[in-house]
C-alpha cells in the first residue's frame, strides 16, 4: 500500500520494513521488538512507533486503490492477510509504548 502513497517515498526502505514487521508481530499479538530484531535491523522500537502508526492509520482510513491486490491476498494460500482488520489506534498505543 506504501508504494501508492507518495508521503512514504521518503522512507528509508529498511525501516519501513522494520515498521511494518512491528505492526504485524503487534497486529497478530506474536509479541514485539526483540533484542535480536533490534541488533539485525538497527533500529529500536521506539524509532519505529511513528511509522508503525502511520502505516496503521494507513491500512484503517485510505480507501483500498487495487482490488485486484486486495483480492489476491484474501485468498487463504496467503494467509487471507487481506482481511485482517487493522487495529483500534487507542490500541495500538497502548500495545506499542508496552514493548
Amino acid at each position: 500500500m506504501t508504494l501508492q502513497e507518495y508521503d512514504y517515498a521518503r522512507e528509508s526502505p529498511s525501516r519501513l520494513a522494520a515498521s511494518c514487521l512491528l505492526l504485524a508481530l503487534t497486529m497478530k499479538n506474536l509479541g514485539g521488538w526483540t533484542p535480536t530484531l533490534e541488533y539485525y535491523s538497527g533500529y529500536s522500537a521506539q524509532d519505529l512507533h511513528p511509522l508503525v502508526k502511520r502505516l496503521n492509520f494507513l491500512l484503517t482510513y485510505q480507501p483500498h486503490k487495487l482490488n485486484a491486490v486486495r483480492s489476491k491476498y484474501s485468498h487463504r494460500v496467503f494467509f487471507e492477510v487481506a482481511k485482517v482488520t487493522p487495529m483500534d489506534m487507542l490500541k495500538l498505543e497502548e500495545a506499542l509504548t508496552s514493548c
